[in-house]
């Protein structure tokens, strides 16, 4: 192995750009995941370049994150916002520019690390064309995601196909809960390598601000039952069932109840779309004076609101992990989620929060009531959850598994090649 490249790791995101603001559309978990989890490589000595598609004339094509870490977008396509499902033509030009890029800087990568269906397929793509390993993350599975909506994209199959192949051939899948691993045997492939790694947050951002403070920064009154919604505005994400749930609250009517709904969105586009539909909602309800539409949460300021909240609800059809729940967790608050995929490896009912079912209006109406009644048992939720994720949950242990994960590959992959020329010797 080349000694200058030893450490050096390529992280592939076409769609979900690391630079980019968290809370704009197609800006979520992953945007969240990659970037955190390249700081933390750079931080453990790895010299990491994240890859994604640029969209706009005004961003930049690099973005320097740390001296050893950046951002590198490529033109590929018409230069504007392209919807994930209609990304894949794209593709093929988005490869050409990364193997040109690597010709002009010499750059040379043992390892590729990709994120979500698109770009696994151009990690399979630069197997053969650079003969690196592929370590590939999902986000998000189709086999799941078609299960739980009606109108099937024209993708959707090309898509399945993909996931399918890059379980059987990559050299690790990361899962990042045991039940989405459970997810891929039983609806993917029994073929492939698969370890469990989960998402992590930053537990030195989230929690740094207590309850009180947090509350009188926003101006919102110490006897609030808050209760929190952080995420893209989008149907699966089932804030509908949130808003129905609370017209049902035995808090309705009462002037304590008030209810936050943080997340950016872009007029005309699906988030927006999204958002009028749940304004709608919430005046036909009878809910517009407790509810607040935040707009985008920056990172900034989204620690002030967790720790502001009585609740966090993640009322998703489905979640590969839920970034959003540790994130409340780590802020001491306690969550509501639905109970599926990585949602029951995070939150503990009983311990940390509750699960309901997906898209249960009674259920979580009594999961949330259950928490704002007893303020007691509320701080005592809050302060298990915030445990759980100093534990398990943080990026500094998520880059120390992943970096023995890449050494251990990369070292396999030396030997393998050490030892061809020594097998034709004999």
């Amino acid at each position: 192995m080349n000694p200058k490249t030893e450490r050096r790791i390529a992280l592939i995101s076409v769609h979900g750009d690391p630079a980019i603001e968290i809370g704009k559309e197609e800006a979520g978990g992953q945007n969240v995941y990659v970037r955190n989890v390249g700081e933390a490589l750079a931080q453990l000595g790895w010299q990491v370049d994240m890859y994604t598609r640029r969209v706009s004339p005004a961003q930049e094509e690099i973005v320097q994150h740390l001296p050893n870490c950046r951002t590198i977008r490529f033109s590929a396509g018409r230069l504007e916002f392209i919807p994930r499902d209609k990304l894949f033509g794209v593709l093929p030009e988005f490869i050409e520019k990364f193997l040109k890029f690597q010709q002009e800087n010499s750059l040379s990568y043992d390892l590729v690390h990709t994120n979500y269906w698109l770009s696994s397929w151009v990690g399979m793509e630069l197997k053969k064309a650079i003969n690196c390993k592929q370590v590939h993350t999902y986000h998000s599975l189709g086999a799941v995601k078609y299960a739980t909506i009606d109108n099937i994209p024209a993708i959707a199959t090309k898509r399945l196909e993909v996931e399918r192949q890059v379980l059987e051939t990559a050299e690790r899948i990361v899962a990042t809960s045991p039940q989405e691993k459970a997810h891929m045997r039983q609806l993917v492939s029994t073929k492939g390598n698969i370890d469990i790694i989960p998402c992590g947050t930053d537990i030195r951002r989230f929690g740094s601000v207590d309850r009180e403070t947090a509350r009188d920064a926003l101006g919102i009154d110490a006897d609030a039952k808050l209760v929190l919604y952080v995420g893209r505005f989008d149907p699966r994400k089932g804030i509908e069932t949130l808003v129905r749930a609370l017209s049902r609250s035995k808090f309705y009517g009462d002037e304590r109840l008030k209810l936050i709904i943080g997340g950016g969105s872009v007029p005309g586009r699906s988030d927006g779309i999204e958002r009028d539909r749940i304004e709608n909602i919430v005046n036909e309800l009878g809910l517009r004076e407790c509810t607040t539409f935040a707009g985008r949460l920056s990172q900034d300021i989204l620690p002030t609101y967790y720790a502001a909240a009585d609740v966090c609800v993640v009322p998703s059809h489905y979640e590969p992990f839920g970034l959003v729940a540790i994130e409340a967790m780590a802020s001491g608050t306690p969550v509501v989620a639905s109970d599926v995929g990585g949602l029951q490896f995070t939150v503990v009912p009983g311990e940390t929060g509750l699960l309901a079912p997906p898209q249960d209006v009674p259920a979580f109406t009594t999961a949330i009531d259950r928490i704002l009644i007893n303020p007691e048992w509320r701080a005592k939720l809050g302060e298990a959850a915030k445990i759980r994720v100093q534990k398990k949950f943080s990026w500094d242990g998520v880059a120390n598994q992943l970096s023995e994960l890449y050494t251990q590959l990369i070292q396999a992959s030396v030997v393998s090649k050490e030892s061809v020329p020594a097998l034709l010797s004999k």
